[in-house]
């Protein structure tokens, strides 16, 4: 909803203002279509690279504030919004809690997720299921994926 290209700028400026958050690096962008309701406008999707002091809850309460301050409403799941946040990994860590999954649950199988991941890290592996993120992106293909010129920090790296 709104300017997604802007909005994900002003997200990554938020994101490297906040205490206990560096942002690194950033992935290439892509547009795709929704995940859920199709009566809604493609989605502009990428990862960051942070560098955090803060623990896993704390990061995604982090995220939540981000979200709400840019007007996120969540009244119907996988509805429009003006800005989705999502902890993919946090280093190896492996955590199943109500309200909080790391890995991401859906990420394997969401290319809009691992595209952007190999472009930025593609020797890295998944902490749970080890194949390299790049290996992953092969394998869900780049189907509905359409890389977008948007830089969101002056450069982006795909080296490790």
């Amino acid at each position: 909803m709104g300017d997604p290209a802007q909005t994900l700028k002003d997200a990554v400026q938020r994101l490297s203002c906040k205490k206990g958050l560096r942002v690194v690096a950033a992935s290439p962008v892509y547009r795709s279509l929704p995940v859920g309701p199709q009566d809604q406008p493609p989605y502009l999707n990428a990862v960051l690279e942070l560098r955090v002091t803060l623990s896993p809850h704390a990061l995604l309460a982090s995220f939540l504030g981000v979200e709400n301050e840019f007007g996120r409403v969540r009244d119907i799941r996988w509805g429009p919004r003006t800005l989705d946040l999502d902890i993919l990994t946090f280093d190896e860590c492996v955590i199943d809690e109500p309200g909080l999954t790391i890995p991401h649950v859906h990420m394997l199988g969401r290319p809009f997720v691992l595209v952007p991941l190999a472009d930025l890290r593609p020797c890295y592996n998944h902490p749970t299921d080890r194949r390299t993120y790049q290996d992953l992106a092969k394998l869900v293909g780049r189907e509905g994926l359409d890389r977008v010129d948007l830089l969101l920090l002056p450069t982006y790296t795909s080296q490790d």
